[in-house]
């Protein structure tokens, strides 16, 4: 049995990763695929060596197009490696450390054989996390974005021309890149003369064009992932160390939990499930040192409380008052309120029976002669009597309600 080529390999490898995506990550059967890949990966890069397909000596237009596939390796490498699983601090940082070299490695390989344009250097260049003002951050991601999309549409053109159906957006990296590979069964066809020769000059040039514009593609998510793994990297060397009363894991729990806890002090105990153990420095638990940093940053932990314990008393009292509102005021002071407001009606009794009507009170008010005021009211009784009498004119006496009788 003949030994597998180069390029069987890598789709092997690249089929290998692409399942493994959709796969969940904490499972068994995933990680078991995931460790076969990197073992394939590997094998991979040692025929690369030992061939010498790539030389720093050598310029872009010295790779052959059929090669250029393989400037993928570090990049296929670092997404492989950052899917495996860990459950330790330090086994996360290591695998971080070797996902930025592997990344770090496929930069300096693109930049060093002009692949990417000076422009696109200078534009991702600027790491969005160290630009304080919010609308340069903003102005830096727009254009990254649009930059990557003007890339992706090109790259979607070049596979319509190569008789591609599917778009960049429904593949996963991996595919991208398996596409690039001559078919198997192409490759089996084809005879050991054949084999030899080079594609057609229009076939090569639109490999070749689509495999830069992937590289440049992939260049643009590398930093973005480069800038969001040192942030990680950073969080974790900046963790709290885990402490020393801390729970065992749960394969040893059961044989020394009930041992360890007779042991132990009440403080130890309660030192157990302190979140801000261990934190030291300037900006740590004793209350010394700055708050935060000069990007904003917690420094330490805190509580948005007033310092004034007078003030804390009085939010206190608030958080444990009774669960419904308390009276504010007297009946009292409530009547008299009311009462301005005049909310309240006054009068009824013996004296509001004396008290004259409307019609009476004009009747006397119109007998006050030879007074101006008398005159009005004189006039005012004379022309409600005739607007009487003009009413009983028009409405004959009983033609009002009826009962419903007619």
């Amino acid at each position: 049995m003949s030994e597998i080529s180069l390029q069987e390999l890598f789709r092997r490898s690249l089929e290998s990763a692409s399942k493994s995506v959709n796969l969940p990550t904490i499972a068994e059967e995933t990680q078991d695929l995931l460790q076969h890949t990197l073992l394939d990966l590997r094998e991979v890069h040692s025929r690369i060596r030992d061939l010498s397909l790539f030389s720093p000596n050598e310029s872009l237009d010295d790779i052959p197009t059929k090669d250029m596939v393989c400037l993928t390796l570090p990049y296929v490498f670092a997404e492989v490696e950052n899917r495996t699983r860990t459950t330790e601090r330090h086994d996360r940082m290591g695998v971080l450390t070797k996902v930025i070299s592997h990344l770090e490695a496929f930069v300096h390989q693109l930049e060093h054989y002009d692949i990417i344009p000076e422009d696109e250097k200078k534009l991702y260049s600027h790491k969005s996390s160290m630009l304080a003002d919010p609308a340069k951050r903003r102005d830096v991601k727009v254009s990254q974005y649009k930059k990557v999309k003007e890339i992706k549409d090109r790259l979607q053109v070049l596979q319509k021309q190569r008789n591609q159906t599917q778009t960049p957006d429904s593949q996963t990296d991996f595919d991208l890149i398996a596409s690039l590979l001559p078919s198997s069964t192409t490759s089996a066809a084809q005879s050991s003369e054949d084999s030899e020769l080079d594609l057609d000059s229009t076939t090569d040039d639109l490999l070749r064009t689509t495999t830069i514009l992937l590289l440049r593609i992939f260049y643009a998510q590398t930093h973005t992932q480069l800038e969001s793994m040192e942030q990680e990297l950073d969080l974790l060397r900046r963790a709290p160390p885990s402490p020393s009363g801390a729970p065992p894991p749960l394969g040893e729990r059961d044989g020394r939990t009930k041992i360890g806890d007779k042991g132990k002090s009440k403080e130890e105990q309660e030192e157990m499930w302190r979140l801000d153990l261990g934190v030291s420095g300037s900006g740590g638990p004793d209350g010394k040192g700055p708050l935060v940093d000069h990007r904003g940053r917690p420094l330490r932990p805190f509580t948005i409380l007033p310092s004034n314990a007078a003030e804390r008393a009085r939010l206190q009292t608030q958080v444990f008052g009774p669960g419904y509102n308390l009276p504010t005021m007297s009946v009292d002071e409530y009547l008299e309120i009311e009462r301005e407001r005049g909310n309240i009606i006054t009068g009824g009794g013996p004296a509001s029976l004396e008290k004259p009507t409307s019609s009476e009170q004009l009747q006397i008010d119109s007998e006050m002669d030879g007074t101006v005021a008398g005159e009005e009211k004189e006039e005012e009784k004379r022309q409600k009597d005739e607007k009487w009498a003009q009413y009983k004119d028009t409405h004959a006496r009983g033609a009002g309600n009826t009962m419903n009788r007619g």
